[in-house]
């Protein structure tokens, strides 16, 4: 287990008298990319919610950097960054002022120069639309510096729910090329999830495909098209989510 940043064990999750989990088990290498991949709805979400000690398991556990998100939250909370599909933003103040809020609550007064210029860079806006407020911004420039948010703490995990939705085909690239840069020049491991086939594919090294609360596969990209005897990953997921031929 020390090679594994996340490693979860047979988490469920029931609401009333339905379940939205079923058995979860995969384990992420430290220091890589790793996708949940599913359709709207599969159980992306709640498993994301789980990691980031926002709710509570019905049974199973999850342990994050060492810690157990049904024993040890706090701990937990102190070494990821959490980036939720929908996510509310300061909307009078700047970006640049955004940034500095997050820099001051992760390293206090003193020690927020190196964080700051992190997430300034992250974020690749320009000086003028750093300054300018944030209702100002488009969809993409929100979603960047949200992005810039959960990286530029250097967590040792950062749990990204579908980081490039409602995003054109640009702005998807450049969000891309920004969880690839940070997690490979700083070690941080990303789990992320996407209903995005080519997303998956371009970002992670391991997937799991989830479906109806459950993993129905779960491996390399090779490894899972193999397994149901696909030509790619878009026909294996097509045949693991929708019951179709191989």
């Amino acid at each position: 287990m020390l090679n594994y940043s996340v490693s979860v064990s047979d988490l469920e999750k029931y609401f009333g008298s339905m379940y939205a989990l079923r058995k979860i088990t995969f384990n992420v290498e430290r220091g890589s990319i790793y996708c949940l991949v599913g359709p709207n709805g599969a159980g992306k979400t709640t498993t994301f919610r789980i990691l980031s000690t926002l709710i509570l398991p019905t049974s199973g556990d999850a342990i994050v950097e060492g810690y157990s998100v049904v024993r040890e939250p706090a701990s937990v909370r102190r070494v990821i960054s959490y980036l939720p599909e929908e996510v509310g933003a300061y909307r009078n103040i700047s970006g640049l002022e955004y940034l500095e809020i997050v820099a001051r609550i992760y390293y206090g007064s003193r020690d927020i120069g190196d964080a700051l210029e992190r997430g300034i860079r992250i974020s690749g806006l320009s000086d003028h639309d750093l300054r300018r407020p944030m209702k100002q911004y488009s969809k993409g420039m929100k979603r960047r510096i949200q992005v810039a948010r959960a990286l530029m703490i250097l967590p040792k995990v950062s749990i990204l729910d579908e980081p490039t939705a409602s995003l054109d085909p640009v702005q998807k690239i450049e969000i891309r090329r920004i969880i690839k840069s940070y997690s490979k020049s700083y070690g941080v491991t990303v789990l992320m999830s996407t209903h995005e086939i080519g997303e998956a594919e371009d970002l992670c090294e391991r997937i799991a495909i989830i479906n109806k609360g459950s993993i129905v596969a779960e491996g390399g990209v090779d490894e899972i098209v193999r397994s149901v005897g696909a030509r790619d990953l878009e026909e294996a997921f097509i045949f693991l989510v929708g019951g179709g031929n191989a």
